[in-house]
């Protein structure tokens, strides 16, 4: 049974159904949902365009999205009647899951649920997956969440 369910949040419909999971799971298990979203710096660090001002304007706008997100999520849950927390960490250096890993085990998460676009081959190769980083690096049990259009696509496939 689990008690503290992680869901990494970042507003994409991928995420949302990530996230619907996860309030279900958190009601029938009569656990409590921990919301995280992750205000990813590390683009704007890395870029030579984004200093002083344009830096902070950037940063801020990303928060003020950030809490957008995780105030909608927490409306949701809450309407389901699931215990709910939020929190929203800055991630200037390093891997995005890196972020949830760490998040996961300061909140002692005992079940992280996390949406995938469950991309292949080259995709892959270029933009990466947090998800799958999360998979091979965590040490609690991981339930990914397939993009619905994705799920589809693989369904077609088979036949």
């Amino acid at each position: 049974m689990f008690k503290r369910i992680l869901v990494p949040i970042d507003g994409s419909a991928t995420s949302n159904q990530g996230l619907q999971q996860a309030i279900q799971l958190a009601k029938d298990q009569k656990a409590t949902l921990l919301l995280l979203h992750v205000v990813d710096e590390s683009p704007l660090v890395q870029s030579a365009v984004a200093s002083g001002a344009l830096f902070t304007n950037l940063l801020d706008s990303l928060t003020r999205a950030g809490e957008k997100i995780l105030q909608k999520a927490e409306g949701l849950a809450r309407q389901k009647r699931v215990r709910v927390s939020s929190t929203l960490v800055e991630n200037s250096l390093g891997p995005v899951a890196d972020a949830i890993l760490k998040s996961a085990k300061k909140l002692r998460a005992d079940l992280i649920v996390i949406g995938t676009h469950g991309r292949r081959g080259g995709a892959r190769l270029i933009m990466g997956s947090n998800a799958e980083s999360v998979v091979r690096q965590s040490t609690v049990p991981v339930l990914l969440i397939r993009s619905k259009t994705r799920a589809a696509a693989a369904r077609r496939r088979k036949k």
